[in-house]
């Protein structure tokens, strides 16, 4: 049996199956990852794009801070690829129950999937940090230098940066979903960013199946192991 067989079969078995994902599962929608060959981490900019991309930049050189999301987060042409609309595909036939996301981009609820949990936000939504009104991305786009709300506040991507907390009711649903189920497929992430990667010590469940170009600190619990690109493997998965 090969081992697209195997995953067919424990899908087919399966009675709750989470898909857990990073920045891998969207760099076939032309999104760079962070920390592969050619991924933001290794290109050259006048800060790190940890520094960047942290609360006190934020606060500290919003100038910098915009121009740098707008040029390398707010990819809004991006479309979803074949392993959103697979998984998206799982979802409606009631073989998946949930897909957890360190992704901010949208493309799985684009894909047509509804029940995702945001571990690290999104860039479509966006709010005053004085009245808390909402903005869509497009608006952060269009803004020319910082956006700023009719009030007068500063509007601010409702993305989780460097030095800032993830949801609390987030990562707690995360981690039923995770209890929950009998079978786990993670892809498309390094399993290096906490604490969304210790979502993982709360599966239980039999089968832990990793969808990596690289090998991660999983490698050695995980059932089945794909290093071929996530929407070749999972296209291949009957509905």
């Amino acid at each position: 049996m090969t081992d697209i067989e195997t995953l067919q079969r424990w899908v087919d078995e399966s009675r709750s199956t989470v898909f857990f994902g990073g920045a891998g599962v969207s760099t076939e929608s032309g999104i760079p990852d962070f920390r592969g060959s050619d991924g933001l981490y290794r290109q050259q900019y006048d800060y790190p794009p940890e520094t960047i991309l942290s609360h006190s930049f934020f606060e500290w050189r919003p100038e910098e801070f915009f121009r740098f999301y707008r040029a390398k987060m707010l990819c809004l042409d991006a479309q979803p690829n074949a392993a959103h609309c697979k998984l998206a595909e799982l979802e409606r036939a009631g073989k998946l129950t949930a897909v957890i996301t360190q992704n901010i981009d949208g493309l799985h609820q684009k894909a047509g999937s509804s029940n995702v949990l945001e571990l690290h936000g999104s860039i479509h939504r966006n709010y005053c940090v004085q009245c808390r009104r909402m903005f869509d991305a497009e608006f952060c786009l269009r803004s020319g230098g910082v956006p700023y709300c009719t009030c007068g506040g500063l509007v601010k991507p409702d993305v989780v940066l460097y030095e800032e907390s993830l949801d609390s009711d987030t990562m707690r649903s995360a981690a039923q979903y995770l209890r929950n189920a009998d079978l786990l497929l993670v892809g498309g992430t390094s399993l290096a960013v906490w604490p969304a990667a210790g979502l993982l010590q709360y599966f239980g469940g039999q089968r832990l199946v990793l969808l990596n170009r690289d090998p991660t600190p999983a490698d050695g619990r995980a059932d089945l192991i794909f290093r071929t690109p996530i929407g070749q493997v999972l296209s291949q998965l009957r509905v």
